[in-house]
């Protein structure tokens, strides 16, 4: 129940009391250590009261339940990824850090992966490799498996098992009462369901339980190519997305780089194959364009998730989704570069990533999570805008700007009859309405059981980062 408001220095003095809790105060190496561990500077300039760092879904419990009787403010915290200010991490109040609950098992033959929610998912792809077997989990292996989990996830391997949240057969949540429960197929249906796509809006997950997938090794690496083909690259990316029957091992990124410095357009892919294929025919159109450099090799999925770390920076996320044109996305570059070209900010790199959201990805968890998409949504492309920059002087400028630049797809996009409802929240600015574009059944359905399981609003009022049911 929410109790009467205590400032959080002296909430942090109750939270000391808990048996065996690490909490970091600050100043000090430990909250330091989390501080620096956020990727973006926006939510590393933000400063806790204290830093709560659990190591047992019990220690959550009681964390949850001395803050909520206390009425205080607090952020849950993973691997730090979202770049939004405020979203894993708080001004005054307590932020969780979940990473100490990081431990993975798995069943006696493993089918089913158990992941503590503060892991990353190199810690995952490394436990499981040796086994030959897999999550579909993140794509770098630095990205935290709660956020991404909970957010949907799209992963190498979703067109073959949906999103990340779709091969999740139990979640190990604490509510706001503090009691810690499971949610899946049998029990807490209607929150099982919630929890795929729902993002923080109903509880701290502490674990989840995963159907995991063969593998071996993959076709990774990357292909960049001159700007002046884009036409045929833009091609080759929409008869893939577009494939009357989809290759369900194929997983590409074709990203278009701005960089205000050198006025100049970049071209490249990620062209990613889930099974050892050095060839795979689906890439054969895009392979035949002639490249500037190609680091394509058979891998391991731990080796090539391994991503070298990015210094903590200045960074920001816009999202939408369009049908597949190679057309449309000739004309996303035009308005992208007229809007940027000229643009007077130093120091900025804007990336602008597509990557296809075929129909027999969405289908295979339609009506189970609570994203809103369907097959007949019709395959789809979701571009993710990422503007990096130095100067912080400037970002209030770099995100009006962005959110021009998005709008102005998104237009050309419904000219063209290939306007997109869904907008996926691990892409998202925290001014989208992600949870309006799943769709009103779906926005309703997550009301309902918010009411349901947290019948006084906690992770409403006292959680204020993430998309919340009210936005």
């Amino acid at each position: 129940m929410l109790g009467r408001m205590l400032p959080s220095t002296s909430v942090c003095g109750q939270l000391n009391t808990i048996a065996n809790l690490a909490l970091a105060f600050p100043n000090s190496a430990s909250y330091n250590a989390t501080e620096k561990a956020y990727w973006s500077l926006q939510e590393a300039s933000l400063t806790p009261s204290c830093i709560a760092q659990p190591s047992t879904s019990q220690h959550v419990a009681d964390i949850v339940s001395t803050i909520v009787s206390h009425g205080c403010t607090f952020a849950i915290k993973g691997q730090g990824h979202a770049p939004s200010a405020g979203f894993a991490n708080i001004n005054d109040g307590v932020t969780i850090d979940m990473t100490g609950l990081h431990t993975i098992s798995v069943n006696e033959d493993a089918s089913v992966a158990s992941v503590g929610a503060g892991a990353s998912w190199l810690d995952v792809y490394t436990f499981l490799d040796p086994l030959n077997k897999t999550v579909a989990g993140g794509r770098n292996g630095a990205v935290g498996v709660g956020g991404l989990t909970l957010g949907g996830g799209i992963s190498y391997f979703s067109p073959q098992v949906g999103f990340t949240c779709d091969t999740v057969i139990n979640f190990e949540v604490v509510l706001a009462s503090g009691h810690v429960i499971d949610a899946n197929g049998t029990s807490h249906t209607d929150l099982f369901r919630a929890l795929k796509g729902g993002m923080n809006n109903f509880g701290v997950v502490t674990r989840f339980d995963f159907s995991t997938l063969p593998i071996g090794e993959i076709l990774g690496g990357g292909i960049a190519n001159d700007i002046s083909d884009r036409h045929a690259v833009f091609e080759a990316l929409a008869n893939i997305a577009n494939a009357p029957e989809y290759d369900v091992y194929t997983s590409i990124v074709t990203s278009i780089v701005f960089s205000s410095s050198s006025k100049s357009w970049t071209l490249a892919s990620a062209p990613i194959y889930a099974k050892p294929n050095p060839n795979p025919p689906v890439y054969r159109e895009l392979f035949a364009v002639p490249s500037i450099s190609n680091t394509m090799h058979l891998t391991s999925l731990h080796a090539f998730a391994n991503e070298t770390a990015t210094p903590q920076i200045n960074f920001l996320f816009y999202t939408t989704t369009f049908g597949v044109s190679a057309d449309l996305l000739e004309r996303i570059l035009q308005i992208a570069n007229a809007s940027l070209h000229d643009l007077e900010i130093p120091g900025v790199t804007w990336l602008f990533a597509l990557e296809p959201l075929p129909t027999v990805l969405v289908q295979r968890g339609a009506g189970d999570n609570s994203l809103g998409t369907s097959a007949q949504d019709g395959n789809s492309i979701v571009l993710l805008l990422t503007a990096v920059w130095t100067d912080s002087s400037y970002s209030e400028g770099i995100d009006a700007k962005s959110a021009d630049v998005i709008a102005g797809i998104e237009e050309a996009a419904r000219d063209m009859g290939l306007g997109r409802r869904f907008r996926y929240a691990n892409y998202a600015n925290a001014k989208q309405r992600v949870v309006d574009s799943y769709g009103v059944e779906n926005r309703m359905f997550l009301e309902e059981v918010a009411q349901k399981y947290d019948p006084e609003g906690v992770f409403q009022k006292l959680v204020p980062g993430g998309f919340k049911l009210g936005d």
